[in-house]
């Protein structure tokens, strides 16, 4: 799914667009990083509340072309800085994370799948 595909299903806004115009493949929606990391896949969205510098280095370290913060969050400009500079997108979402990932799944944005027990 193109980043413009997902901001208009989520009537969303797009802040910083991606170092790269590709297809994200699937989303991932958390506010534990750890997490991310454990499930991070290639050209995965990630879907979260959490507007600080980690989410931004997270997705870096993990390789995610592009954050959406939900629930209406506008991030400080470190953060947009931070994005920008090392080529990860940022889009805005007035939804709760709920409801995100439910209209990114309507319009055909997969999900992970099923997840094995973590230990």
């Amino acid at each position: 799914m193109k980043t413009n595909e997902i901001v208009a299903a989520i009537t969303g806004k797009l802040v910083i667009p991606p170092a790269m115009d590709i297809d994200l493949n699937c989303g991932f929606g958390s506010d534990l990083m750890s997490d991310v990391l454990i499930f991070a896949r290639p050209q995965m969205l990630l879907i979260t509340g959490l507007t600080n510098v980690q989410a931004v280095r997270t997705a870096e370290m993990a390789d995610i072309p592009a954050i959406i913060f939900v629930r209406g969050k506008q991030p400080q400009p470190e953060v947009l800085e931070l994005a920008e500079e090392i080529g990860i997108g940022i889009i805005l979402s007035a939804y709760t994370m709920y409801e995100t990932c439910g209209l990114l799944y309507q319009a055909g944005l997969p999900a992970l799948g099923k997840i094995e027990t973590v230990q």
